[in-house]
């Protein structure tokens, strides 16, 4: 027997008309930062996250954004997450590093891959696979979701022209770049962005590094000290997370997952772009302050390759999962290597 089309097409529609509508959720979660929402492509990608999942989900997945210190402390992101205070959190990956050693190199890898290759690792290398792996004990499922430039090597009061001028040196630095400060007798503590500023104006720290040129623009560093280092060998880049809790995260339905990894795989690439986009100009005004600008010599970066190169050893040797994680890196950057020093263009061509 043969129907006509318009009846079939009919049949079709009512069928259709039937079926259950997958509804979006409806989520509310508050998202504490470490981070401002002011600082360039470091604090502005979670916010920029958020509004994009709005347009996204048509309201219904709102991630409120928390300035730091306003639902946790800026550096206790991950135990707040961990342990379900808050459903997620929004932070550079390494405050952890006492409790999750591996974290460190997730967040920057001295000497390690560039924010192109990093994400390139993340993506196409294995790396997101063993990011999951390393934090599902600690009850978070992390999102990569961020990831800017090089950061500057730091800020001095006073000229390092070789590694004994770093000893005894009062010096604020995160993760693994404090390890090796500390190995080349530097004086290491951790605080927060936004007590940096004080402390160098009133010599607690001798020196400090933070971030991007532009984001230590905003802090304003170039006026308590004036001379600035370059290149970041301790963060060749620098990569944010969206930490969720594990209980949240497998409460979410399918589409609602889908729609926070990719918006904040998008948040990379905007991340990358924005930082890009700024740093010569604010390295120009730096220039007009009356700040120095210093590439550390030959001797300098092999001195922090070597200590580099300890503190990475020491710490495989002490956890099988950095160890793991490490290996999986390194073999990466070696792998690409030749592409890397015969496809591009030479750093010093003009």
């Amino acid at each position: 027997m043969k129907y006509p089309l318009k009846a079939l097409a009919l049949a079709a529609s009512m069928v259709a008309m039937t079926l259950p509508a997958t509804a979006q959720e409806t989520v509310r979660w508050g998202i504490p930062m470490a981070f401002g929402s002011n600082l360039t492509a470091l604090g502005d990608t979670m916010p920029w996250v958020s509004e994009q999942l709005k347009k996204v989900s048509g309201g219904t997945v709102n991630l409120q954004v928390f300035e730091p210190g306003k639902l946790v402390p800026a550096l206790g992101i991950f135990d707040a997450v961990s342990s379900g205070k808050v459903e997620a959190g929004y932070s550079f990956m390494g405050y952890e590093l006492g409790k999750v050693p591996v974290s460190a190199i997730f967040g920057a890898l001295p000497f390690g891959m560039e924010t192109p290759q990093f994400s390139a690792w993340m993506y196409f290398g294995g790396g997101d696979a063993l990011l999951k792996e390393a934090f599902k004990p600690h009850n978070v499922y992390p999102i990569f979701c961020g990831s800017i430039s090089p950061e500057a090597a730091g800020w001095f009061r006073k000229e390092i022209n070789s590694p004994d001028d770093l000893k005894g040196l009062k010096f604020r630095a995160a993760a693994l770049g404090g390890k090796i400060y500390q190995k080349l007798g530097a004086s290491v503590t951790m605080l927060p962005g936004g007590e940096l500023f004080q402390a160098l104006e009133k010599g607690v720290l001798d020196g400090t590094e933070f971030s991007l040129p532009t984001v230590d623009d905003q802090l304003g560093f170039s006026k308590v000290a004036k001379h600035y280092y370059l290149p970041g060998w301790h963060q060749p880049s620098t990569n944010q997370f969206l930490y969720v809790n594990m209980a949240a995260w497998n409460k979410l339905k399918p589409q609602t997952q889908a729609q926070i990894e990719t918006t904040c795989t998008a948040g990379v690439t905007m991340a990358i772009s924005k930082a890009e986009a700024l740093q010569g100009e604010a390295l120009a005004k730096f220039e007009r302050e009356g700040v120095k600008l210093h590439q550390f010599n030959k001797t300098m970066l092999d001195a922090f390759a070597k200590a580099s190169k300890d503190v990475l050893a020491e710490e495989s040797a002490k956890d099988p999962m950095f160890k793991k994680v490490y290996d999986s890196m390194s073999a990466f950057q070696n792998k690409n290597r030749a592409w890397h020093n015969l496809g591009y263009l030479p750093r010093d061509h003009k």
